[in-house]
């Protein structure tokens, strides 16, 4: 059987834009949001006669696929109706096979009890965005919701059967301080997702956040403050039973986001919608971000699909390693032999040499692996790997 895909579908649309989102996404009206849904329906079963799919393909003709993930913007505002005929039109085209992750992340400002139908057919893990368990956080970021109202969509998730929910949580935001944060990490343990993804805030250019900060305005915690939220998260999170298998990400044992794992492996995945991303057999590419040019050519995927990347060796090998080390297991030498039919150190020796005698990195058997040090600076050390 061929190796399954994964899939990511992306939804531009939300309530209105947060404080600190330089996403793309944005409000919009009801026929705006039916029509992208139909679009998305034309894309998927283009991407399927691309691949020479019959209208009503056999199982056997169909590409296998493992996991899905639902993300935006946020899905959770679309019409029920609209979901299902996407997930419908998905199903038709490809085998999702019954062990399948399928993700669909939810704003608790958004959650209405006829979503529950949806999610109960096609769904089997929620990551819900919460970001802090501090009402008047919330409001500094521009959340929709208070904590109370993401409690009440938490609980009746789970009183539906959904059992793999995941949490986001952001740190260093404005007004928090460490007792802040550790009574929000505290609120959420409590409560025993499976899964909780803790992200420190980042400043982009373009959003409300940016332009306050250049002005002096942004009331944002200092450097040790946030190095101590940081330490308190991994010291709280393992006490509880979460490891820590991704720089941000922790969760209980074969809880990990299968999903998010394809791409740090660079297993192939395919992106519908407007701005999504895929790789396919070496190949990236990415849909327009222009949501008019989407909604009036997805039928035709040349018409829709942009930035192609045939990637070389050179390229696959970097990728190899700076995605592969954001996982907190690192890389295999014997998978890099495999894939690319040389020996990791014959490429790679002098750089890993010098990151392990900086503390930076380790060599455990058969793997590379980031050092506590290492995943503190993660960003420069990775950029170590890059060839060119």
């Amino acid at each position: 059987m061929r190796e399954p895909f994964g899939i990511y579908i992306h939804f531009p649309f939300c309530v209105k834009k947060c404080n600190y989102c330089d996403f793309l996404s944005g409000p919009a009206d009801s026929g705006t949001r039916k029509a992208y849904a139909d679009a998305l329906c034309r894309e998927i079963y283009s991407f399927g006669r691309e691949y020479g799919m019959r209208e009503t393909p056999s199982r056997d003709e169909k590409i296998p696929v493992d996991t899905i993930f639902l993300g935006g913007g946020t899905p959770s505002v679309m019409d029920p109706a609209d979901l299902t005929r996407v997930m419908e039109t998905v199903r038709k085209v490809f085998d999702v096979l019954p062990e399948a992750e399928i993700s669909m992340e939810m704003n608790p400002g958004t959650f209405r009890e006829e979503l529950l139908a949806f999610v109960k057919k096609y769904i089997n893990r929620v990551s819900l965005g919460l970001q802090s368990a501090d009402d008047s956080e919330l409001r500094a970021l521009g959340r929709i919701h208070t904590f109370s109202e993401f409690k009440k969509c938490f609980d009746a998730l789970r009183d539906a059967g959904i059992a793999n929910i995941n949490v986001d949580l952001m740190s260093a935001i404005p007004g928090q301080t460490l007792a802040s944060w550790e009574q929000s990490l505290s609120r959420i343990l409590s409560m025993e997702p499976e899964h909780i993804s803790c992200y420190s805030l980042i400043i982009e250019e373009g959003t409300p956040f940016y332009n306050l900060f250049e002005e002096g305005r942004l009331d944002l915690p200092g450097e040790d403050e946030e190095r101590e939220m940081y330490y308190l998260t991994e010291r709280l999170m393992n006490a509880h039973g979460y490891h820590r298998y991704e720089i941000s990400n922790y969760a209980r044992l074969g809880r990990e986001c299968r999903h998010n794992v394809r791409y740090w492996r660079r297993s192939p995945y395919i992106g519908f919608g407007i701005g999504a991303a895929s790789l396919l057999d070496e190949m990236r590419w990415s849909n327009t971000r222009d949501l008019q040019r989407y909604l009036s050519g997805s039928g035709s995927l040349p018409d829709i699909r942009e930035e192609f990347q045939n990637l070389s060796v050179s390229e696959q090998m970097e990728e190899f390693m700076f995605l592969g080390l954001r996982m907190l297991e690192g890389v295999s030498c014997a998978d890099f032999a495999e894939k690319f039919g040389c020996e990791l150190d014959s490429v790679y020796g002098g750089v890993c040499e010098r990151l392990i005698s900086e503390g930076l990195l380790v060599r455990e058997g058969d793997r590379y692996e980031l050092t506590s040090r290492g995943i503190d600076v993660s960003n420069s050390v990775l950029a170590e790997f890059l060839l060119c």
